[in-house]
């Protein structure tokens, strides 16, 4: 642990030689948060990449008082991932764009009357987290400003939110299935 924290201050302190050493102990792990987490091993790598230039240029923010270095390494990685999975944003061409079309491949529909059908039934303060949360793609944190509520709160939201969802929809294949029955 000392050797950690030795290692910590020297990054603070900008020396990149240690860069690589703190790579060595931590990318194995961090690597496989992120590829659990995107399913994708090229784009895990890259991630992993954006992962450690990101623990270099913020390691002043790092305080070994509030938390591990690997807790911290590892929300950085997590949020990278899910960030990039919320937007994915191709800044290098890499599918052929030729004038020949796949028709064979066909993006799948959601039910969105039934989602909208079943967002509809949250309280509004539940309808408009979710929203800010997974269709506009902020942040809890900037969602919670946003809404003008505590982080906790917003958070307790979302969480209530989510299970009523399930909830809603759990309802709705028990009716599906017994309409099946009757049917036969």
């Amino acid at each position: 642990m000392q050797d950690d924290l030795e290692l910590i201050k020297r990054l603070q302190q900008g020396d990149s030689q240690v860069l690589s050493s703190i790579y060595d102990r931590y990318s194995g792990a961090i690597y496989g948060v992120i590829f659990r987490i995107c399913k994708n091993e090229e784009q895990a790598q890259d991630l992993l990449q954006e992962t450690f230039l990101k623990i270099w240029k913020k390691a002043d923010q790092y305080n070994p008082e509030k938390g591990k270095f690997f807790t911290w390494a590892y929300r950085i990685a997590k949020n990278l991932t899910l960030n990039s999975l919320r937007n994915p944003i191709k800044l290098i061409q890499n599918e052929d764009l030729s004038v020949y079309k796949d028709e064979g491949t066909k993006e799948p529909e959601f039910d969105l009357l039934e989602l909208n059908g079943s967002l509809k039934q949250l309280d509004p303060h539940h309808q408009k987290a979710l929203e800010l949360v997974y269709f506009n793609g902020l942040t809890h944190r900037e969602a919670h400003e946003e809404m003008d509520v505590p982080l906790g709160t917003f958070k307790s939201y979302i969480k209530q939110a989510l299970k009523k969802l399930r909830e809603t929809y759990q309802k709705q294949l028990i009716i599906l299935w017994v309409i099946i029955d009757l049917i036969k």
